[in-house]
């Protein structure tokens, strides 16, 4: 299996990491040559194009920030499909919009070109500890062809059912986490501004029926004021917006979805984009008149 990698970022890079620490040869391209040179050093080989990459693989991951950038990646001027021989798979580890998704794969099949998706949960973290979740969306023999190389990455594999099955669970998760997570800073904001102190708050909540993501993870670092950039914000507000545009072209009521979907909205109007996604709480306090963190 001769295999490329696209996207170096935080966790397309954390991903070839992984692999690399497990011996899987590799061949990587990204739009930053430090990046390409950082992975070089771990004994990934550059690629100078994709054109040139799809030439030289028959496995080809990519890890990008939005669908768009997956569709100009491939069938953008010297792009993947320049390149690309047929009987090629070719694994979308974005979170991405399952619709685009199946389009690209039935533009990719006139070239005999197989196109998945697998997106991923756990962030670099998890990259880093080989604790990933990841989320197929392959027919079985496309599945089980590529299953031994995600191996090499995390053994949390699970087969959603066909092209586009598994970014529509990282969207069903994603939008979870974000609820659960405005929901939290909500309520610390109630505790707060009735007297609670914050920590004592979030470590009771993590100890009660109330416990979450947010709350076994982050807030207690966020209650002490750190925000990582392990999770930018405009990525959060995409996932949640794919989401909830999800529904409405699948005829699903978002009727909460779609307020975290504003919450975040605010957030990036307040904040930027680049600010970590805990950030929200920061407008959680600011309508409360209260303070959370430190």
């Amino acid at each position: 299996m001769d295999v490329g990698y696209v996207g170096l970022g935080s966790m397309g890079g954390g991903i070839v990491k992984r692999m690399l620490v497990n011996k899987q040869e590799l061949r990587v391209y990204d739009l930053s040559p430090d990046r390409v040179s950082e992975h070089v050093k771990l004994g990934a080989k550059a690629s100078q194009n994709l054109a040139a990459l799809a030439a030289e693989c028959d496995t080809i991951c990519l890890c990008l920030p939005t669908s768009e950038h997956v569709r100009m990646a491939i069938f953008g001027e010297n792009g993947l499909a320049k390149g690309v021989k047929p009987g090629t798979v070719i694994a979308d580890m974005t979170t991405g919009d399952p619709l685009q998704t199946k389009a690209m794969a039935a533009e990719l099949a006139k070239q005999g070109v197989h196109l998945i998706d697998a997106p991923v949960s756990g962030g670099p973290a998890g990259a880093a500890a080989g604790t990933l979740a990841i989320m197929v969306g392959a027919p079985e023999a496309l599945y089980a062809r590529i299953k031994p190389l995600f191996e090499k990455v995390s053994p949390n594999i699970y087969r959603m059912g066909e092209v586009g099955a598994g970014q529509t669970m990282k969207l069903v998760n994603n939008m979870l986490l974000a609820g659960c997570r405005a929901l939290t800073f909500e309520v610390m904001a109630l505790a707060t501004k009735n007297g609670l102190e914050p920590k004592l708050a979030g470590e009771v909540l993590q100890k009660s029926s109330g416990r979450n993501g947010t709350t076994e993870r982050s807030l207690q670092q966020t209650i002490d004021g750190q925000f990582p950039a392990s999770f930018a914000l405009e990525l959060m507000t995409k996932d949640v917006r794919l989401a909830a545009q999800l529904g409405r072209d699948t005829g699903v009521p978002m009727i909460i979805g779609r307020i975290v979907e504003e919450l975040h909205n605010v957030a990036m109007n307040n904040h930027g984009g680049k600010a970590c996604s805990n950030i929200i709480i920061k407008d959680f306090e600011q309508r409360a008149k209260t303070r959370i963190t430190k």
